[in-house]
């Protein structure tokens, strides 16, 4: 599989050293959110889940941009995946 363009949504807004640690995407405000855009494979994606998790960060989605979706949609909401 190669890779996707994907934006992860975070909640809050990041400081400079938590914006350094994304420093491989594009990361911007969503409201009151951060967005972290970029093209990754799937090693790559799970990379950046991880650093969100070891951050302590909230994930509030994951959409894959590149116009593909799957049977369930091109969104992951972290609520919906406790179901």
């Amino acid at each position: 599989m190669g890779p996707h363009h994907y934006r992860i949504i975070v909640s809050g807004t990041l400081g400079e050293t938590t914006r350094a640690v994304f420093e491989d995407l594009f990361v911007e405000p969503v409201g009151a959110n951060t967005g972290l855009t970029g093209e990754l494979d799937q090693a790559g994606l799970y990379g950046v889940l991880d650093r969100v998790q070891a951050f302590g960060l909230e994930l509030v989605a994951v959409s894959r941009l590149d116009g593909e979706s799957s049977d369930t949609g091109d969104t992951l909401r972290p609520e919906a995946s406790k179901r």
